[in-house]
């Protein structure tokens, strides 16, 4: 049964991600930010914590805990930093869910165990004209000589400029459209693969993010994940476990915010006393915390769904849509509270502005995630 209480395990989860978060990764958040730069210890350190296989099973090294655990832990890193958070989502929820679920024995061995080290993956579907619609991939990939020859573009791949394997979708028959789409693994410094400058964004700056040129790349016949033409289902399925790391996150962005801007009302004085007594500001608190919570009961449920290997399709595609727009609801009203000091990066609310917008966008924008939970809805009827 669903439980709103957390377990033993779970409350040490949280207890370690947050402790982690506030003595690793808040000293140099908002250096990282300006400058733009990849917090490679830190995810190092995240990888002797075995936060880099938090769902992997302990066969292949990971930690083998539960997709709520997993949000829990999500939540606490991107109260800090978000930029922090996306390097661990898109490792669980994609790469290594991909590689556990239909990589092989020898896959396994050699990748996935990398990547409860340590390792970092990345996942390459998005493409120029392939953003919301992926079935439409251009890049090629050609069976010759005992190799997979791929040939197109990738663009905005977290993560791009500093992964060790890259998980990348290709088209193997464009008669077939999307199910001629398959899907590989490609390790870094292979020739003819090549990442691109790093994109300057207005949010999520520590997490860089990259085009990738790929050009007569040779990708051995083994690296070739699950049979050819399953890569767009492959990419979907993980999209839909993706969505509860994207949505966690949310809430984390939200709940970070919240936090800074209740203890700054109490702090800040007007009119001769704190602003928390003010009744306005008393109504944003009252409203972000309940947006928090509703959105929090959403993601967990959608973990626990996963957790129980019930179709968690629209529950995950709900907590996403929902998380996010809380996301930059609160962080614009924490902006607010914090009046012309939200304006500053000293006190981290403009940050988590700028970084909760992407969060509507990436691994399906707001309006996809109104799509899908339609369709699911009429399934029912």
């Amino acid at each position: 049964m669903f439980s709103l209480e957390y377990s033993e395990i779970q409350e040490a989860i949280k207890d370690t991600a947050r402790k982690f978060a506030r003595e690793e990764i808040l000293p140099t958040v908002i250096e990282r930010d300006i400058k733009a730069e990849f917090p490679r210890e830190i995810i190092n350190k995240l990888g002797e914590l075995g936060f880099m296989g938090f769902m992997v099973s302990e066969e292949w090294g990971g930690s083998g805990l539960d997709a709520v655990s997993y949000a829990i832990a999500i939540e606490e890193i991107a109260k800090v930093d978000a930029s922090v958070a996306i390097v661990l989502s898109v490792q669980n929820s994609l790469v290594n869910w991909i590689l556990e679920h239909y990589g092989s024995d020898e896959q396994k061995e050699k990748y996935l165990r990398a990547l409860t080290g340590g390792k970092i993956g990345v996942y390459c579907l998005s493409e120029p004209e392939a953003g919301s619609d992926a079935s439409h991939q251009h890049t090629t990939a050609e069976f010759k000589d005992g190799f997979w020859i791929l040939n197109g573009t990738k663009n905005w791949i977290s993560t791009g400029q500093n992964a060790d394997y890259y998980i990348v979708f290709a088209q193997t028959n464009p008669d077939l459209r999307h199910k001629g789409i398959s899907c590989y693994i490609v390790e870094r410094g292979t020739e003819g693969f090549v990442p691109g400058e790093k994109e300057d964004k207005m949010g999520m700056r520590s997490s860089d993010t990259c085009s990738i040129g790929i050009t007569n790349c040779k990708v051995p016949e083994a690296n070739l994940i699950g049979k050819v033409g399953q890569g767009f289902n492959i990419a979907m399925e993980s999209l839909n476990g993706g969505r509860i790391g994207i949505a966690a996150q949310s809430v984390g962005v939200a709940q970070g915010a919240f936090e800074l801007s209740t203890k700054y009302s109490k702090q800040r004085l007007a009119f001769g006393k704190p602003i928390n007594n003010l009744q306005m500001i008393q109504s944003k608190i009252a409203q972000m915390s309940t947006k928090i919570n509703a959105a929090r009961l959403l993601v967990h449920k959608a973990a626990w769904m996963k957790d129980m290997h019930m179709n968690y399709i629209q529950a995950s595609a709900e907590a996403k849509l929902f998380a996010a727009t809380v996301a930059n609801e609160v962080t614009r009203e924490a902006v607010q509270i914090h009046g012309g000091y939200g304006y500053v990066r000293e006190y981290q609310v403009e940050r988590m502005m700028r970084d909760a917008k992407v969060l509507e966008i990436y691994e399906g924008t707001s309006e996809i995630q109104q799509i899908i939970i339609a369709r699911e809805i009429e399934k029912n009827f």
